[in-house]
């Protein structure tokens, strides 16, 4: 391997080699784990390169196929399992400098790989009337390649379920690493190699996404006396067919009053919170729909001031995982599971094993038709070993956990990693240049793609006859 021999490469294509800030680009949000913090603070690239076409990352890969460098694709670098954290050393591929809208149609929209989520539907919004059907809470600065390398769902799930789900992404435009890389535009099932793999498996250079009809969403923050109430209204909002709604999340208490700084002083103590994106069609049936629930409409958008409006950042900011990161702020022994639970009762059979050791955090979501409860708790850390009985607690009684104190794509249950894949990866990255040390399958042959355990997306399962 030899850096300064890669360097002397890449000609005239943007290159930074200060330390401070390679090691600023060499790090996500692994932090929010403090498993993950202990393992990877140690992690950092040796240079950061930063293309603006797909001619200079043609450039990069072929150099970095020829010399044996590591090369970690980067977006913004908001996820938050150490996706694009450099374990091998080696270039970050910084992928921000590519953030055009390159089209925009009634129905879709193309861009590249960095383009700011929230940009893009300023664009579309202004062209067609469209945006994105859902973004992460990130959404201000999260970039769309990332998002579908690393993301699993997000605000607007409720309606259009997890990124993943056929139908939510329609093409991408990947570069192989090889000796001579090669566009690829990959559409229908080809997409599942490369959504949500970390950038193993080749480089989205661009993306193709369907739109929706565009809002201008209402904030809407409703009070129960309890998480169990939340959860029954939450649960009914969701499966509400008329309700226009891009975001529904559950906080108990004490979240909304110990960790949200700006909108705590709408929250009575004790109260546990639901937060809703309500389209303005739909607001005065939400209205009804809320006092038939015995909720108390703590705080509605479309009715405050113009300062008081500006005060507050955008309600989905205090869901997804902001929720975590505001309560790390406050607290930071404080991390996060994200897990999966089936019903109301395994939310109040956790509750109950717990109290507040887990403060209970659930972004309800679409899944497969059915409405679904995404928890994303809170956790009070004490230890790694604590940790690991808190999972296995929760398996014990039916609630599936996917590990975000995980950094490989295996490890988490996010995604299986299947032959189909593999096979891709030999074809596209050769030489296991791209992203070393996160996918499991690729480093050990005897690794078994069939182990039985619980996938969030498992892709393509054989139709029984």
């Amino acid at each position: 391997m030899s850096i300064a021999q890669f360097r002397a490469a890449l000609g005239e294509i943007a290159v930074e080699d200060r330390a401070a800030l390679v090691q600023q680009r060499s790090r996500d949000h692994y932090w929010y784990s403090p498993i993950l913090k202990q393992k990877l603070d140690h992690v950092c690239a040796d240079l950061v390169v930063s293309p603006r076409s797909i001619a200079e990352v043609k450039t990069v890969l072929a150099a970095a196929y020829r010399h044996g460098i590591a090369i970690t694709a980067r977006g913004a670098g908001t996820g938050n399992y150490g996706q694009a954290m450099p374990l091998a050393g080696g270039v970050i591929l910084n992928l921000m400098q590519m953030n055009a809208v390159l089209d925009i149609k009634p129905d879709r929209v193309r861009a590249q790989a960095g383009a700011v989520m929230e940009e893009i539907d300023h664009q579309t919004r202004a062209a067609v009337g469209g945006e994105l059907r859902f973004h992460p809470s990130t959404n201000r600065s999260a970039s769309i390649g990332g998002f579908i390398a690393g993301g699993s769902a997000g605000v607007g799930s409720i309606r259009w379920a997890g990124l993943r789900a056929f139908g939510n992404i329609l093409g991408l435009k990947v570069i192989t690493c090889e000796e001579t890389p090669r566009e690829l535009d990959l559409v229908g099932k080809d997409i599942l190699k490369v959504a949500h793999a970390y950038g193993t498996n080749g480089i989205i250079v661009e993306v193709e996404m369907p739109l929706t009809q565009s809002h201008q969403w209402i904030d809407v923050m409703v009070g129960f006396p309890d998480c169990i109430a939340a959860c029954r209204f939450a649960e009914a909002v969701g499966l509400q067919d008329g309700l226009l709604v891009k975001e529904v999340g559950i906080c108990a208490a004490p979240i909304a009053q110990d960790y949200f700084n700006r909108h705590k002083a709408y929250v009575r103590p004790g109260q546990s919170i639901v937060i809703l994106m309500v389209a303005p069609v739909a607001i005065e049936a939400m209205a009804v729909f809320i006092e038939h629930h015995a909720g108390e409409l703590l705080l509605r958008g479309d009715q405050l001031d113009a300062d008081e409006k500006k005060r507050l950042p955008p309600i989905y900011e205090l869901g997804w995982n902001h929720t975590t990161l505001r309560a790390i702020k406050v607290d930071p022994s404080i991390t996060y599971l994200q897990t999966r639970y089936p019903s109301v009762e395994h939310v109040r059979t956790i509750i109950d094993i717990f109290g507040d050791e887990l403060p209970m955090h659930i972004e309800v979501a679409r899944q497969d038709g059915r409405v679904a409860f995404a928890g994303l708790p809170l956790v009070r850390y004490t230890s790694e070993e604590r940790l690991e009985e808190i999972i296995a607690i929760h398996e014990a009684n039916g609630c599936a956990v996917f590990n975000p104190h995980r950094y490989t794509l295996e490890e988490g249950g996010m995604k299986r990693t299947d032959e189909v894949q593999l096979q891709f990866k030999r074809q596209a990255d050769p030489s296991g240049r791209l992203n070393p040390g996160k996918m499991i399958a690729w480093d050990d042959p005897n690794f078994d793609l069939t182990s039985g355990r619980a996938w969030l997306f498992s892709g393509l399962a054989p139709v029984e006859p």
